[in-house]
């Protein structure tokens, strides 16, 4: 898993009301639903604290896309109010409570590039190397949602595989080596490419305006596809958007630690 800058705002504001308000510039998400008050509640729960808060969450990243924008959401909720509330806890303490929000939340708790095992749990970083070839991203995102759920669901055991391509490209990265575009893998994509014509057609549309490769992020429907020069990928997004779809030029980057900023 690789952080990349393509991101939401979050702003936390302290109330007299001991309860957690959560708005939304996605009107659907301002609710107690959104990891991100999901986030807050633990915190309150597991201090018995009734500090109120309110949440502002300014979204940029796709929702339901493959692209982990409300655990990164969750994450930063973590986060924020451990530095705030300048609370206690180890950094136990904080990937127990990340990974009952969620599998990709651990994640988040340190960003950049990292192998996520387990549940998403284990985290092993891996080293601060991305590949020339690879600098710029183009993400596609599909004009549909597709449920993370059904996507495992209907995942056959024949899709299964036992890591070798995650182990190759992790040991690629920590050599500071170009991955084999066949480990980019995704045991997902092909039941997703079958089972919604619209990713497969997204995909097809994508390398026929120039994309050298395209992977499936997450469970999807968002694809990425990566690109050595920035003229290019400029290119094709804009063919892309041209045929109406929504795409977002995107580069990898690695976060400080307390980038959280008090005022």
């Amino acid at each position: 898993m690789q952080t990349i800058d393509l991101h939401d705002t979050i702003c936390l504001t302290a109330t007299d009301d001991n309860r957690v308000q959560m708005i939304c510039t996605t009107p659907q998400l301002s609710n107690d639903e959104n990891l991100a008050a999901r986030a807050a509640h633990l915190v309150r729960q597991r201090l018995a604290s009734t500090q109120g808060v309110k949440i502002e969450l300014y979204k940029r990243i796709p929702v339901a896309a493959g692209l982990g924008g409300g655990s990164s959401d969750a994450a930063a909720v973590l986060l924020a109010l451990q530095q705030w509330w300048q609370l206690q806890l180890s950094p136990a303490d904080l990937l127990n409570m990340a990974t009952s929000l969620g599998s990709d939340v651990p994640f988040f708790l340190t960003g950049g590039l990292a192998l996520c095992e387990g549940r998403g749990e284990r985290v092993t970083p891996l080293a601060r190397y991305w590949p020339l070839s690879m600098r710029w991203l183009l993400l596609l995102k599909p004009a549909i949602s597709v449920p993370t759920a059904a996507v495992f669901r209907s995942l056959p055991a024949s899709d299964y595989t036992d890591g070798m391509h995650s182990r190759a490209v992790s040991s690629a990265l920590n050599a500071a080596g170009n991955p084999h575009a066949d480990n980019l893998h995704n045991g997902l994509e092909r039941s997703v490419l079958e089972r919604y014509p619209q990713v497969a057609q997204a995909r097809g549309d994508l390398l026929k305006a120039g994309a050298p490769l395209v992977r499936l992020s997450g469970s999807g429907p968002t694809l990425f596809a990566p690109f050595a020069e920035l003229a290019r990928a400029l290119r094709v997004q804009q063919e892309l958007q041209a045929q109406g779809y929504e795409v977002y030029l995107s580069r990898a980057i690695h976060p400080q630690p307390g980038n959280v900023c008090l005022f």
